[in-house]
């Protein structure tokens, strides 16, 4: 395959690894809230390796650095492109691939 979309994105901050690999998506919600970090909205949220999603963030300006707990952080707009996309097309036709 080829890379179809790339965006700006943060991934995790000192102390909090992102897991790099080829994933599919294993579930989907329009909007979650982190059962770990104290209720926090994750808007968009596709999950990929159990608790690590790829997410809306309203920290934009922190986008482009390291900045999450290990989830991957994406702009609002693109995080909900992103999650109409899987949903079109479906998480089995779907592959995240995270890398350094």
């Amino acid at each position: 395959g080829r890379p179809t979309f790339a965006w700006k994105v943060s991934t995790g901050a000192k102390g909090h690894v992102t897991p790099t690999g080829s994933f599919k998506p294993t579930r989907m919600h329009q909007m979650w809230y982190s059962r770990k970090y104290d209720n926090a909205p994750m808007p968009h949220s596709v999950f990929f390796k159990g608790g690590y999603a790829v997410h809306a963030t309203n920290f934009v300006k922190r986008l482009g650095q390291p900045a999450s707990h290990g989830c991957v952080r994406l702009h609002p707009v693109d995080a909900a492109d992103f999650y109409q996309l899987v949903e079109t097309f479906g998480p089995a036709n779907t592959r995240i691939v995270i890398v350094k």
